[in-house]
């Protein structure tokens, strides 16, 4: 089937799939060999390629070239960021405060704060009600483990 596929269509298509494959798969690197994908189809289009071989080789040089050139730049727009703090370091919470959504209990795997817009799982050592704010002691993964504020401690 692919042997009696137009070569313009078979890049296109080819494209198409890796830069959808680069919404499901992390890295922000498939996307530049669907472009090169797509500027093979488009030299050939023009009528520059005709060999099989002088496809692959635009197809490699366009798809390593636009990914050195560009990977950098489009990981800047794309990275992701926390609500709030734009250049919030998540391995540095301790002392940071949360506001408790769903009641602390000791030796409960229940327990959940608010922190940066995000529920996260806690732990304490007391029972803390919900609305309480708290002040994260430490962090393990994705569990906190707070303290509940002194009385005079504003938030």
């Amino acid at each position: 089937m692919i042997e009696s596929m137009d070569p313009v269509l078979f890049w296109f298509l080819l494209g198409l799939a890796l830069m959808l494959a680069e919404l499901v798969l992390p890295g922000f690197v498939i996307l530049f060999f669907g472009i090169g994908a797509w500027v093979t189809a488009a030299a050939i289009a023009l009528g520059l390629l005709p060999s099989f071989n002088g496809q692959l080789i635009v197809f490699l040089i366009a798809s390593v070239g636009s990914l050195l050139l560009f990977r950098k730049k489009g990981r800047a727009i794309f990275v992701g960021r926390v609500a709030g703090t734009p250049d919030a370091d998540l391995e540095d919470v301790v002392g940071r405060k949360a506001v408790v959504v769903a009641e602390i209990r000791p030796q409960a795997l229940d327990g959940k704060v608010e922190f940066n817009g995000t529920h996260w799982q806690a732990e304490s050592d007391t029972t803390i009600a919900v609305g309480t704010t708290v002040e994260i002691a430490r962090r393990s993964n994705l569990i906190l483990f707070v303290k509940p504020l002194s009385s005079n401690d504003k938030v």
